[in-house]
């Protein structure tokens, strides 16, 4: 949207009246020190990025409604964490955005002797060189947020993941743009999952699920038994267990794809464009419990059964050393019946 700052200023003392950053601290609890970045973009919506989480994403909403999931535990400072076994969980916000990674993904294992944790530790790692600000670019405003994020071990890897988030002034998308460079001096196996999580009152039992999918697989016997009502939801249902689909995607010339949750009563929902050629994997995690009631889409360049698995079934990828390595997602909100029905027409093509 083109903007005209001198003619905006005619109307406002301070542009924050419209959009922009606002850099703060949390207080209280084990949320407590933590560092926390709003950005406002003047078309209603809003996010919350924490640095001290590895600039992943907390708080999501567009124009009032609410878009992400935040789990019990709430906001966790990153010394609480406890990279054994599954006790990720114990500082699992969850939040619109928990990025996976980067050298374990997935379930816990032991691969190679070595014993790595749910989901890695990227996301409880404190970003550094942390860029929060808004600049004016070609006609218009745009909010950025930037830092890198360091996971490094003596006698081990050492990865650095760059992250920029970019909001357009009165754009109803955002884009995260990120790079992993191997720092090292030898291959180090590279696994990364965005997981994306939506929660109430964006998804509903009313809501559903669409992706451009080639084919739809369940992980195990559990999600066996809810292959047929994948895309469907339902009201939190007592003592339900998670259940995790694969997709096979479909993508454009350029390897564009996409995956979406719609609400057909608020008439609004969400869109997570990504590249098959940098992300070939999407994982989907339906969980209907009560206090528990989210949809994950996540697009990964792996599986999610852990690095021992991905790396006897070949899919394991490496990084070389000094190679980098881009990945791109777009996010974006439609408002609408006819937004609605023309990613629907995209998705059976």
């Amino acid at each position: 949207m083109k903007f005209d700052k001198r003619e905006m200023l005619k109307y406002v003392g301070d542009l924050s009246q419209l959009f922009g950053i606002k850099d703060y601290r949390l207080i209280g609890g084990k949320a407590d020190g933590v560092r926390a970045i709003d950005i406002k973009n003047g078309s209603g919506l809003e996010i919350t990025v924490i640095p001290d989480r590895g600039l992943d994403i907390s708080y999501l909403s567009y124009k009032g409604i609410n878009m992400s999931y935040i789990s019990k535990t709430g906001i966790v400072a990153p010394q609480y964490y406890d990279d054994t076994g599954t006790k990720f969980l114990r500082s699992f916000f969850a939040g619109f955005l928990t990025t996976c990674g980067l050298v374990q993904a997935g379930a816990p294992c032991i691969d190679e002797g070595q014993e790595y944790g749910l989901h890695g530790r990227i996301s409880n790692i404190p970003a550094e060189e942390v860029y929060a600000g808004t600049e004016f670019i070609e006609d218009t405003a745009v909010m950025k947020v930037k830092g890198k994020v360091r996971e490094a071990t003596f006698f081990g890897e050492n990865l650095i993941l760059n992250r920029e988030i970019t909001v357009p002034y009165g754009e109803n998308k955002f884009i995260i743009y990120d790079t992993v460079e191997n720092m090292g001096f030898r291959d180090e196996p590279l696994m990364i999952l965005y997981h994306c999580n939506f929660g109430y009152p964006l998804l509903t039992s009313k809501s559903y699920f669409i992706s451009w999918s080639e084919s739809v697989y369940p992980r195990d016997e559990e999600a066996a038994k809810g292959i047929n009502e994948y895309s469907r939801f339902q009201l939190p249902t007592p003592n339900f267990k998670e259940q995790v689909f694969y997709h096979k995607m479909k993508c454009d010339d350029e390897g564009k794809t996409f995956a979406a949750l719609i609400n057909p009563i608020q008439q609004v929902g969400i869109v997570i464009w990504f590249n098959k050629n940098q992300l070939w994997n999407l994982t989907q995690w339906k969980m209907m419990g009560e206090g528990e009631y989210v949809l994950g889409i996540e697009p990964g360049n792996c599986h999610v059964g852990g690095r021992k698995k991905s790396r006897e079934d070949g899919t394991l990828e490496f990084i070389k050393p000094g190679e980098i390595r881009k990945f791109k997602l777009e996010v974006e909100i439609l408002e609408g019946e006819e937004e609605i029905k023309e990613l629907e027409e995209l998705a059976k093509k």
